[in-house]
């Protein structure tokens, strides 16, 4: 099955819970199968599939429990503190420590965490992530810069011990 390990990784990193994405990702193919008519020769499969992944995921009670802590508004305006020298990728080499890093990405907003994990983990391009997600590839980088910023300042406070 195509991108099937992919698909279990970002379901598993926005489920927090192995059985969870089992049956998202079974979802996932189940209605990729349904409505493959409607998929348009020449466009981006990958995309394509993890859109309906992530419908899948929002639509499903651990989605909307998740979804109603996360304002959509928060996005402008935000303030977060100025980055530092350190990025996550240095935090990670200086500490040698991947499961920080892990607990840092799963605290963060949904819509901060799926950012990260679709461009650093499954490593999708910007238009890849926009399609997928449905916004504007603008938004995709402004919501990625404050993504890594939050994750970074949620690495700092851990290295800190607060």
């Amino acid at each position: 099955m195509p991108l099937f390990d992919s698909l279990y990784n970002f379901a598993r990193w926005l489920t927090h819970d192995r059985e969870e994405a089992e049956d998202l990702v079974q979802e996932t193919y189940s209605k990729a199968l349904k409505g493959f008519p409607s998929f348009q020769q020449g466009t981006n499969f990958r995309a394509w599939i993890y859109r309906i992944l992530r419908n899948t995921f929002l639509t499903s009670r651990t989605g909307l429990k998740s979804g109603m802590t996360v304002s959509l508004d928060s996005e402008q305006g935000e303030s977060l503190e100025p980055s530092t020298t350190e990025t996550p990728e240095s935090l990670l080499i200086d500490r040698s420590n991947q499961q920080m890093v892990q607990e840092a990405i799963e605290e963060l907003p949904i819509n901060f965490r799926e950012i990260i994990l679709l461009c650093d983990v499954e490593e999708m391009s910007y238009r890849e992530i926009a399609e997928t997600i449905s916004i504007p590839i603008g938004t995709v980088m402004s919501r990625l810069a404050r993504a890594r910023n939050a994750l970074r300042l949620g690495l700092v406070k851990r290295l800190q011990g607060v």
